[in-house]
């Protein structure tokens, strides 16, 4: 395995130079699913609650908290987000599938915005149907698909 690049010589953590790098375009897909009764998921995807619509309001959670990233994620840089888009999906009869797709033309990739959308997302999602199902699952938070930059292109094999 390569070297952590945020631990220098020393053991101590370090944000990464990336000065030298160019400027290309990057973008990075993560996604999470959240795991609830069947009553949940038909009460979530009516999108009407006492609270509001829970996957609107999880996808625009998901969006603002991508654009905070740099403020919650101790070593990574600020990057100027070009686009970031969430949608939530119903997988089956007891899952929602949240996707996140983050974008930007900068010297750093956006992986970590990405899944930071997500899980917000996910998060927000268990926030407001709590109420009615204190047994959800959040799981599977990962990154899918990632391009540009120097480590090249990623696609992540098993996606189930």
């Amino acid at each position: 395995m390569s070297e952590l690049t945020h631990i220098d010589a020393d053991g101590r953590a370090t944000m990464v130079d990336i000065s030298d790098k160019n400027v290309t375009q990057r973008r990075a897909i993560a996604t999470g699913r959240v795991r609830m009764s069947a009553e949940t998921l038909k009460l979530a995807t009516s999108r009407d609650t006492r609270k509001g619509d829970p996957i609107a309001i999880a996808e625009l959670a998901g969006i603002m908290a991508a654009k905070k990233t740099a403020d919650i994620i101790p070593l990574c840089h600020p990057l100027p987000l070009t686009s970031v888009t969430v949608s939530i999906t119903a997988r089956n009869d007891t899952e929602l599938e949240v996707s996140a797709d983050a974008k930007t033309n900068g010297q750093t990739g956006v992986e970590m915005e990405a899944l930071t959308a997500g899980s917000a997302a996910c998060l927000t999602l268990y926030d407001m149907l709590k109420a009615v199902d204190k047994d959800m699952v959040i799981s599977d938070i990962c990154v899918i698909e990632k391009t540009g930059g120097k480590s090249g292109d990623y696609q992540r094999e098993n996606n189930n």
